[in-house]
């Protein structure tokens, strides 16, 4: 089933000039590969805030379980893979390395073994597609203090593509899966003529973040903008999900949730929280029937790492079973053809060779920006050195 695509003019001046990149840089989150890397690990991803490993171990379960091997890596040198084979079955020449933010291969040795074979012009693609702190600026900071600690700034030039989170590429598997996902649902509820929808319930997951992150997400005192909630990261979601629904079942109800919720319990995040939430619509709290069956659609992530592998498809899971509500998980892009499709389109997008000019999106919201807004998505606990910013000079012909 096909999405309409179309194109917004007003973003045209988020639109960096097409260049001659010579490699593509795969970043994503990392993650330990096995029991020995999981304290380690999780004091990478929470550096600099004091957290002892005492308190660390107790959150470190969802990695034991797993042997304390998270699948984001396996799943990211799958992805590098079809990159390279996209790439190369469409006759485009840019190599294809991989750098993680918080585990082995890091981003700093990653850039420098790319300067070292010779590369100068390097395209980053980022395993987020949506827009706040953690999903994009972090990168594109990672990116920042890279090039000033190993000393290549000024000599290799690090650019990022837009945030996908509206790309064709990226929507359309999940429009294919919420589709499988629904019948699956009515299947097991013994009405696949829909007679049943108003018990049915799809919920569109995302991982949670602090509401004062939300509140920068998509932010720049240059160009203020105003988004629904009070912030492009839950608009981006809530059109996404529209989409979605618009081309699966217009008339079934659907909510967004939030997940993976971690931090002091004084600072507010996102809510509702998946679980509370499947507990109150199973019983119909705030009115209509009470819903026997949902369709969990993890909207707001690439592929099936840890917290798809553990908040949706254990504790979620776990959540409808003892509720007595059949549910079926939706996957993630993944591999999908016509994702793997959709990153290289958005790197002929960037490129002097093979530009793509019509910039795909699938919302009133996109395309969104090729050069971030200045001060965009900024975090909180201070200003690092940042890439791919207007205004912002770093690396090489920026």
């Amino acid at each position: 089933m096909q999405i309409s695509t179309s194109i917004n003019p007003v973003t045209e001046a988020g639109r960096m000039e097409p260049k001659a990149y010579d490699a593509v840089l795969l970043a994503s989150f990392g993650g330990p590969e096995g029991q020995e890397d999981v304290i380690p690990f999780l004091r990478n991803v929470t550096r600099g805030r004091g957290i002892p490993d005492e308190r660390l171990e107790e959150v470190s379960h969802h990695y034991r379980a797993f042997g304390g091997v998270s699948p984001i890596n396996g799943q990211n040198r799958e992805l590098k893979a079809a990159l390279e084979a996209e790439l190369d079955a469409r006759g485009i020449e840019l190599p294809v390395y991989w750098g993680n933010r918080n585990w082995d291969p890091y981003i700093p040795e990653t850039l420098q073994k790319m300067y070292d074979d010779g590369h100068r012009r390097v395209l980053m693609i980022t395993t987020s597609a949506y827009s706040c702190y953690s999903s994009c600026r972090q990168y594109r900071e990672d990116i920042g203090v890279a090039l000033t600690e190993t000393g290549l700034a000024g000599r290799l030039e690090v650019d990022k593509v837009r945030q996908y989170f509206d790309h064709p590429g990226f929507v359309e598997p999940f429009v294919e899966g919420t589709t499988a996902g629904l019948a699956q649902v009515r299947e097991a509820l013994g009405a696949v003529d829909g007679s049943r929808d108003s018990e049915i319930r799809v919920l569109f997951a995302t991982h949670s973040i602090p509401t004062r992150d939300a509140e920068a997400a998509g932010r720049s005192g240059s160009e203020p903008r105003e988004f629904e909630g009070g912030s492009a990261y839950v608009a981006q979601h809530l059109a996404n999900a529209r989409a979605v629904m618009a081309a699966v079942a217009p008339n079934v109800a659907w909510d967004l949730v939030y997940q993976s919720r971690s931090g002091a319990p004084h600072v507010p995040w996102l809510e509702p929280d998946i679980n509370d939430h499947l507990e109150s619509i199973a019983t119909g709290e705030g009115g209509g029937p009470a819903v026997k069956g949902v369709v969990i659609v993890p909207l707001g992530f690439v592929s099936d790492h840890m917290e798809v592998a553990w908040d949706l498809d254990t504790e979620a899971l776990e959540t409808c079973e003892k509720l007595g509500v059949q549910a079926v998980r939706v996957p993630t892009p993944g591999v999908h053809g016509k994702f793997v499709a959709g990153l290289v389109d958005l790197i002929r997008e960037r490129t002097s060779e093979d530009t793509v000019a019509d910039r795909p999106h699938v919302t009133d919201l996109g395309p969104w920006y090729d050069v971030c807004r200045p001060g965009c998505c900024e975090n909180f606990r201070g200003a690092k050195p940042v890439i791919a910013e207007a205004g912002v000079e770093l690396g090489a012909g920026h």
